[in-house]
């Protein structure tokens, strides 16, 4: 009887900052845990030919193209892993899961609700064939993340009555640094909103287990204009870029701040901004409830802090739980205990998710509709902060 597993052709389209940390997922994920298949790097897409060919080199694909659409009518491809700016997101995922291929996209899902929508449409129809599909929210599977949803499943935390979210970034606070398509709106959708924000509403309603309901926000541009970025050579992280002395109109937001509610009864707040200098990549989230709280930061990212309410004030106070153990969520396929996990990790837990719905026939999560979610949530915070609105109903 042959053990050797089933082989799966993987294409990934875009390459830069998300293809380097994609890649690397994909290297890995046949080398941890029970691998449910043999993946096979393909080929790396991109718009420029001598780009893509250098980024599939570098990052170990068997070729780069400057064209998606050839890629759909191979046999030998069964997986399209999308990392491009958003205004391509919808068009490559439809065709793709019309043509038959699994599909895993970047957040935020699109640029738009109706985007989003045919997206998700296509996706259903798809799954009644037998194609899957899975947004990127890989924050869900840092193994601490995954820790507070279990604490607050289990009754841990009580009633939960507030969430604070924030996440902060500081990596365009210069006015000189240049107009890259994250901060146009044509090509990305929203600015820090969308990019960092997506990730902070997706991830407080999957801890909490509730969804939010209706938001109102404000959001700002501080840096109004910024140089045009310079025609580009080799490989470019898709954060900075080579700057020209002309200048362009920022069409995106620079900070977004909002609270909504829960449909559990939770207040949430929360905060998505690249300007806050001197922070780098600090998404945090803490969790109140009526008998404990739980907090996380990302910079501390194997650490989860849990104040339990039931104790004695004597024996009170937060305990640092090292999310490290055997039993904690994807841990079990790495290090002995203590040996921490970093940035890349979650990254290959959110593949092995994809690829374990492909080989069990059921749907991963999260899925394109928890992504239209998220973008419908997007879009009623910016509603809101356009018509200076008190609350805006999802």
């Amino acid at each position: 009887m042959s053990t050797e597993l089933p082989e799966l052709g993987v294409a990934v389209v875009g390459h830069s900052f998300m293809g380097a940390v994609h890649s690397h997922a994909w290297r890995t994920v046949d080398h941890v845990g029970s691998p449910r298949f043999r993946t096979r790097r393909l080929v790396l897409a991109g718009r420029d030919a001598g780009r893509a060919q250098a980024a599939a080199a570098q990052f170990g694909w068997e070729e780069g193209v400057d064209d998606w659409r050839p890629l759909l009518e191979r046999d030998d491809v069964h997986v399209v892993d999308i990392l491009t700016p958003g205004d391509s997101h919808a068009e490559i995922a439809i065709a793709a899961l019309e043509a038959g291929k699994h599909v895993i996209c970047e957040k935020p899902l699109a640029k738009t609700v109706e985007e989003a929508q045919r997206m998700t449409q296509a996706a259903q129809a798809a799954s009644a064939r037998g194609v899957r599909s899975m947004v990127a929210f890989n924050y869900r599977k840092v193994p601490a993340i995954g820790l507070a949803r279990q604490l607050v499943e289990a009754g841990r935390l009580g009633e939960v009555r507030q969430v604070r979210a924030v996440y902060l970034q500081d990596w365009i606070v210069d006015p000189e640094f240049p107009l890259t398509w994250r901060l146009q709106k044509d090509r990305s959708g929203a600015g820090a909103l969308g990019d960092i924000g997506s990730h902070i509403i997706d991830a407080a309603q999957f801890i909490t287990g509730q969804r939010l309901t209706g938001v109102s926000g404000a959001v700002e541009t501080f840096v109004k204009t910024r140089p045009l970025e310079a025609a580009r050579t080799g490989q470019n992280t898709g954060l900075g870029a080579e700057a020209s002395t002309e200048r362009g109109e920022v069409t995106v937001d620079d900070a977004a701040v909002f609270f909504g509610r829960g449909d559990g009864g939770a207040l949430m707040t929360f905060e998505a901004t690249r300007m806050a200098l001197g922070r780098k990549n600090g998404m945090r989230i803490e969790v109140n409830g009526s008998r404990g709280s739980i907090a996380f930061d990302f910079e501390s990212m194997n650490e989860l802090h849990f104040f339990d309410g039931t104790l004695p004030d004597a024996e009170n106070g937060f305990r640092r739980i090292l999310a490290t153990e055997p039993e904690h969520p994807g841990v079990s396929n790495w290090w002995p205990a203590g040996h921490g996990l970093g940035y890349d990790h979650p990254f290959v837990h959110e593949l092995q998710e994809f690829l374990g719905a492909i080989a069990d026939e059921r749907d991963p999560s999260p899925s394109f509709a928890d992504g239209l979610q998220v973008q419908q949530v997007l879009e009623a915070v910016q509603r809101s902060a356009d018509n200076q609105s008190v609350y805006t109903s999802i």
